[in-house]
């Protein structure tokens, strides 16, 4: 058996039995695998294993890597987790059936009229600046009621959102009031947690979690 596979195996079964002490009728999260620097090469025992969702942020690399794999599968689901500019709208709905990132009323407004032109509707993620850190996008916690608001009024299907906390130890605090958030929306998903952290953000109701160099090992 393949590493990432016997890697995805045990943080599956690492997760389902954290689900079964938190709350037995809780849903397992959905792992998206977080496939971007690697080739294909390293992807293609995964797929054959039968994993779906894979995450990538650099819309021309994935373009180049999954454009034929999705033609051939089409249930395999594809996850923009990278910041996206506006410039770059068109391209990633042509490959993203899930983009993480939206987080500004320019960007919502490109996606909107992307989605008309190309007829398509990705499922999208609000990016939440759940730490008020300056050097992270994402809308403030203040800000998120009146952004929703307007991006429904745009008619882009949000799902949920996601963040990126502060790389610190008050991580837990960070990921409760994200939950917090979406509950005060009526959201029913999150994404939250990646290969560090995603115990503490499953506890908490993340529904995607964004598992990468657990999987993969480290970066290329």
């Amino acid at each position: 058996m393949h590493i990432s596979v016997n890697n995805l195996i045990q943080i599956e079964e690492e997760i389902q039995l954290n689900i079964e002490k938190l709350d037995k009728f809780k849903k397992k999260p959905k792992i998206i695998a977080v496939s971007k620097t690697h080739p294909m090469s390293n992807i293609m025992p995964l797929i054959n294993h039968g994993h779906l969702d894979y995450g990538e942020n650099k819309i021309q690399e994935a373009l180049v890597k999954w454009t034929d794999i999705k033609n051939k599968k089409k249930d395999i689901k594809l996850h923009l987790i990278g910041k996206l500019q506006t410039n770059k709208v068109k391209f990633a709905l042509q490959i993203f059936d899930y983009i993480h990132s939206l987080d500004n009323e320019k960007l919502a407004i490109k996606i909107a009229d992307q989605q008309i032109k190309q007829k398509k509707n990705p499922k999208i993620f609000i990016q939440v600046n759940i730490g008020n850190e300056e050097q992270k996008s994402g809308i403030d916690r203040q800000k998120i009621s009146d952004f929703y608001k307007f991006c429904k009024n745009l008619n882009l299907d949000i799902i949920g959102l996601m963040c990126i906390p502060p790389n610190d130890e008050n991580v837990e605090m960070y990921f409760s009031e994200m939950n917090k958030i979406s509950k005060e929306l009526n959201l029913k998903k999150l994404s939250m947690g990646m290969s560090s952290d995603y115990l503490n953000a499953i506890k908490n109701n993340s529904t995607h979690v964004r598992i990468g160099s657990k999987i993969f090992g480290n970066r290329i």
